[in-house]
């Protein structure tokens, strides 16, 4: 947030205040984030300091809803332990989690995929359950394609000069919009299933964090991470376990996930672009991970 400097005296300072028995915990910064700034805390904690305007309600909508999902799922997530709230030190709210180990998917490899896809799917079946009316909406996730086509058409745009703009993007992106709408009711989503927002341990998949974007919606938009998350030869091996177990796996579904498969892998080239010329926002290792994703969406029958 601009006019605050987040190092480990404030962080200290503001445990020693709110939540002294953590407070002469070793502290160390950890690289990554990109609406909140991590640290790490002791060996089994994480602090979570928001830096973008968007951050604070994001930590806040975390911090409600995660405590009440976390019990069902079978991989470990950064759980709200402590909650921070707003002083003269540091007028925002901020946070205390629970510390997910492993190496984002982006800087590391899936070298068991069956099991991966496994895990993966077993992650999505937990957590894709009707969410209550009162569930947080969000208008750029787990809504129809249609809705997010001004920001295909920017994406599509924003690539063409790296000649990865073909007739064939289009085409893919055209029959996910045409499939069948959702018709079910609005199910939990993580909402922002990239390479960045999981990590891999022993070669698979070992848990998944960053939760900002929890919402309830179409399981579509979840259900992309297959291709963006995967190896190409572990589709199958996820597309099964997760309609073996899940009836809103059907055809129109899986169309439309690519189609979020597709937004998704187009927006992590755009924006590793910008992290190949040192901009900011820009993550070096999105570009190719993007890259990767966008070949195995066009390669799917």
């Amino acid at each position: 947030m601009d006019g605050y400097t987040i190092d480990e005296s404030l962080i200290r300072s503001l445990l020693r205040d709110q939540h002294p028995d953590l407070a002469d915990l070793p502290i160390r910064p950890v690289a990554g984030g990109w609406d909140n700034q991590l640290w790490r805390l002791g060996d089994e904690l994480a602090v979570r300091m928001p830096r973008t305007p968007r951050a604070p309600s994001l930590l806040r909508k975390e911090q409600l809803w995660l405590p009440l999902l976390t019990p069902r799922l079978p991989l470990p997530v950064p759980c709200p332990v402590r909650a921070g709230e707003p002083s003269e030190r540091f007028p925002f709210p901020w946070g205390v989690t629970v510390w997910v180990p492993g190496e984002p998917r982006d800087r590391a490899s899936i070298d068991r995929p069956r099991d991966a896809a496994e895990r993966l799917a077993g992650f999505l079946r937990a957590l894709h359950r009707p969410a209550p009316a009162g569930a947080p909406a969000n208008p750029r996730r787990g809504v129809p394609l249609a809705t997010v086509a001004p920001e295909f058409e920017e994406r599509f745009r924003a690539i063409a000069p790296t000649g990865l703009a073909t007739a064939e993007v289009r085409a893919a992106w055209q029959d996910a919009v045409a499939a069948p709408a959702w018709d079910g009711p609005a199910v939990w989503l993580h909402g922002d299933l990239h390479p960045a927002n999981v990590v891999i341990t022993d070669g698979t998949l070992a848990g998944v964090i960053d939760f900002g974007d929890l919402c309830a919606g179409d399981p579509a938009a979840d259900l992309a991470a297959a291709w963006l998350l995967l190896p190409a030869k572990a589709l199958p091996d996820f597309l099964r376990a997760y309609a073996n177990a899940d009836a809103n796996a059907g055809l129109a579904t899986m169309r439309r996930a690519r189609g979020w498969a597709l937004l998704h892998s187009l927006s992590l080239i755009d924006i590793g672009r910008a992290g190949e010329r040192g901009l900011p926002g820009g993550q070096p290792t999105w570009g190719p991970a993007g890259r990767a994703a966008l070949d195995r969406v066009l390669a799917f029958r």
